[in-house]
């Protein structure tokens, strides 16, 4: 005959034992429901409207392609886009590079003092008004500009590059320390030098964290308005800086379906990343 003391204290053991869940909490469902209703319902009349026959934005007029037909044979348009596309690839390239140097520095040491605010620092980007740190940016690259006259592309670059670093360190410094240093200490007992250990043990492990924290960094860069409206000169409108410039003369279905291929575009993106970073069972 079992014990009615050892069953009950075995009872509440078990029942300790289960780990809390914020998905049991009454009314998490309708919550979350809420959530991704507000966040995304704006999104499908645009999409919707993209289609529209008319020439309205709120009135259905029947399905065509029209505008994405408009918007592809658009010059203007196509030049902002490859503008874009150059600002973002060289700012996601140059912020992986500093951010996976950053990471190294701060993730495959042992700790030291100071490496908070290293954190801190490298993160302010994400923690500061973005509207602050375009007003920095263009007070500090209009002095460059008096200095030396030089009025071109690459101060975008920089920019960008400065405000992506902290969107690209992020998944590569959770990518580092998920990953088991007795690795590397194996390849070390096996006389393989630092460099070699890191080409052959710590590079491969990383580099789905390197691809993830680029991709965001060029999706961060493709949809930047504040800080790319601030430093741009006159003639270097990005896709985003040129859509709000037709958004304050005329509104057209056009903007849509512009708008339609950056959030296609933005999902793909966003997916691989998802897929890049998930931990396998």
């Amino acid at each position: 005959m079992a014990d009615p003391l050892s069953t009950g204290v075995g009872g509440a053991g078990e029942r300790r034992a289960k780990r809390f869940s914020v998905q049991t909490m009454p009314g998490f469902t309708i919550m979350a429901a809420l959530c991704f209703i507000a966040l995304y319902a704006p999104l499908f009349p645009m999409v919707f409207y993209s289609f529209n026959a008319g020439e309205s934005i709120a009135v259905w007029q029947g399905f065509s392609w029209r505008w994405y037909e408009s918007a592809w044979g658009n010059e203007l348009v196509k030049d902002v886009t490859i503008r874009s596309l150059v600002v973002a690839c060289f700012a996601s390239a140059i912020a992986t590079t500093l951010a996976t140097l950053a990471a190294l520095g701060t993730t495959r040491t042992e700790a030291f003092k100071g490496q908070t605010f290293i954190y801190v620092i490298i993160n302010q980007p994400l923690m500061v008004p973005e509207i602050v740190t375009g007003v920095a940016l263009l007070v500090f690259f209009a002095m460059i500009k008096v200095a030396t006259g030089y009025t071109g592309l690459a101060y975008l670059i920089a920019a960008h590059t400065a405000f992506c670093i902290p969107f690209a360190y992020l998944p590569i410094r959770a990518r580092l320390e998920g990953m088991d240093k007795t690795l590397e200490a194996a390849a070390a007992d096996l006389y393989a030098t630092p460099f070699q250990a890191f080409r052959r043990i710590t590079l491969p492990l990383m580099a789905p964290g390197i691809v993830a924290g680029a991709m965001l960094a060029f999706v961060i860069s493709l949809d930047d308005v504040v800080i790319t409206e601030l430093v741009k000169a006159a003639g270097q409108d990005t896709l985003p800086t040129y859509m709000l410039g037709q958004l304050r003369r005329a509104i057209t279905p056009e903007i849509n379906a512009i708008s339609t291929a950056l959030l296609a575009i933005t999902v793909v993106l966003l997916t691989a990343i998802f897929f890049l970073t998930r931990k396998k069972e």
